[in-house]
This record gives C-alpha cells, sequence and structure tokens, in this order.
C-alpha cells in the first residue's frame, strides 16, 4: 500500500514540476536593463506621448520584466511583443511598483488599458482579445497623458515608425 502511494506521488511530483519551474522564475533581483527603443503613443487629439521602451522579447526578458525594479521614470516602458496576435495574460508577481498594462493589437491601436496593477498580486490580468505587445508603463500614466482605447501606438513592431 505505501509503495503504491509512494509511486503516485512521485508520478504527481513529476507531472507538477514544469508548472512549478513556469511558476518560479529563479531570479531574485532585477534583470539589468534591455535594449530600450523609441515608442510613441498619439492620442485622439493628435498629442503624442514619447517613451524610452525596454523590448522583452525573448522568453527570459517576457518572464522576468519589470519585477524586483524599485522605480521608473515616468517616460520609461517595457514592450512585451508576443511575434504574432494572442491573448495576453499578466501578472505582478515580485513586481514592486505600480504599473499600467497597455494591451495593443497587431495594427497599432490600443485595445485595453488596465490601470494601476497592484504590485505583488497574482491576480492576472488579461488583453480580453488577441493582441500582438503588451506595454507597461508607471502605475497613473494612462490617466495623467488621458490615453484612452483606440489611440495609435508607432513602433516598428506595429509597422510604423515613432
Amino acid at each position: 500500500m505505501m509503495r503504491g502511494m509512494k509511486r503516485r506521488i512521485l508520478f504527481l511530483s513529476a507531472l507538477l514540476t514544469p508548472v512549478a519551474a513556469l511558476a518560479q522564475p529563479g531570479v531574485n533581483q532585477p534583470q539589468p536593463k534591455l535594449r530600450q527603443e523609441p515608442l510613441v503613443i498619439v492620442g485622439r487629439d493628435g498629442t503624442r506621448h514619447s517613451f524610452n521602451t525596454e523590448m522583452a522579447v525573448g522568453p527570459q526578458d517576457q518572464t522576468i520584466g519589470m519585477m524586483f525594479r524599485t522605480s521608473m521614470a515616468p517616460d520609461d516602458a517595457m514592450l512585451f511583443d508576443w511575434g504574432a496576435p494572442r491573448e495576453s495574460s499578466m501578472w505582478m508577481r515580485n513586481t514592486l511598483i505600480p504599473l499600467d498594462m497597455i494591451f495593443i493589437t497587431a495594427d497599432g491601436h490600443i485595445h485595453r488599458i488596465a490601470e494601476r496593477a497592484v504590485p505583488q498580486s497574482l491576480a492576472t490580468i488579461d488583453s480580453r482579445g488577441p493582441v500582438r505587445a503588451t506595454l507597461e508603463v508607471q502605475g497613473g500614466t494612462a490617466e495623467r497623458l488621458n490615453l484612452r482605447v483606440g489611440d495609435r501606438v508607432l513602433h516598428p513592431v506595429f509597422g510604423t515608425a515613432p
């Protein structure tokens, strides 16, 4: 009886290990600054908002993202390029500062804005539809700049130049 129980526990552990590995990025400090590129958001009234944007394109960069960072300048951002339109689900695990998450369609329009994501929350924040990329900016930026769904994002990922 005990031998069968141990075997089941080992089997279940083997099944759960990959899931646990994904949930634990294995880091305890911020990643170095990623490659930066300019990005511009154009509001309905034509106002242009420029950002110094770190490019999170690889799986490791995207897994760590803004984790463990203690500050972010008002014009800094991080763009998670998914490569192709897909549902985007983010969380704030190990993220110490509030962020606004801006979900952007393949043609460069804002699809959804999730404002002031709570630091260290494990709640998922979904794009609610397919998006090409997710832009993280300092919490409160969307409100401060009056960003809205439908605003245009200019960056080569969307086939436009800032």
